[in-house]
């Protein structure tokens, strides 16, 4: 007799302050083969609330994923990131860097500053979302991830 498993979505947390990047994302996760819950917040701040469960985001989930841009309003990428990985509780959230710096100091320092892994945004429309795709596929599919949510 087979037993049955309840499949548990993925919870990716999106923080991107543009909102055409963001909409792109939101429909390559939408096409992914995996079920997912994509949270979006436009700047740093919100970013730390969210993951500390402030204010309105009181009730949200402990994401899987971060999918994290650089150069945002209000708390700077590199600020969140190196806020995520001081922190016990989150240090162990897969950290994806999406962002159009090419820039080889912001590569250097985002690896030193733990991320898992730093991609710059491709500017063609289809690369960008099979990147995005690429990004879940690796990350929920293929790398076997700590279960300490």
């Amino acid at each position: 007799m087979v037993e049955s498993r309840e499949i548990k979505p993925i919870d990716i947390l999106l923080v991107e302050d543009s909102p055409g990047d963001a909409d792109l994302a939101k429909e390559a996760l939408e096409e992914s083969k995996l079920f997912n819950n994509l949270y979006t917040v436009v700047d740093g701040e919100e970013a730390t609330d969210f993951l500390y469960k402030k204010g309105k985001y009181k009730d949200v989930p402990k994401p899987d994923l971060i999918i994290l841009d650089l150069n945002l309003p209000k708390k700077d990428g590199r600020e969140v990131l190196k806020e995520i990985k001081e922190d016990e509780t989150l240090k162990r959230i897969p950290v994806v860097i999406l962002t159009t710096s090419r820039a080889e100091e912001d590569i250097i320092k985002t690896y030193n500053l733990h991320a898992n892994c730093y991609i710059a945004k491709p500017l063609d429309l289809d690369k960008f979302l099979d990147v995005v795709k690429k990004i879940e596929d690796f990350w929920m599919s293929i790398v076997v991830l700590p279960k300490d949510k």
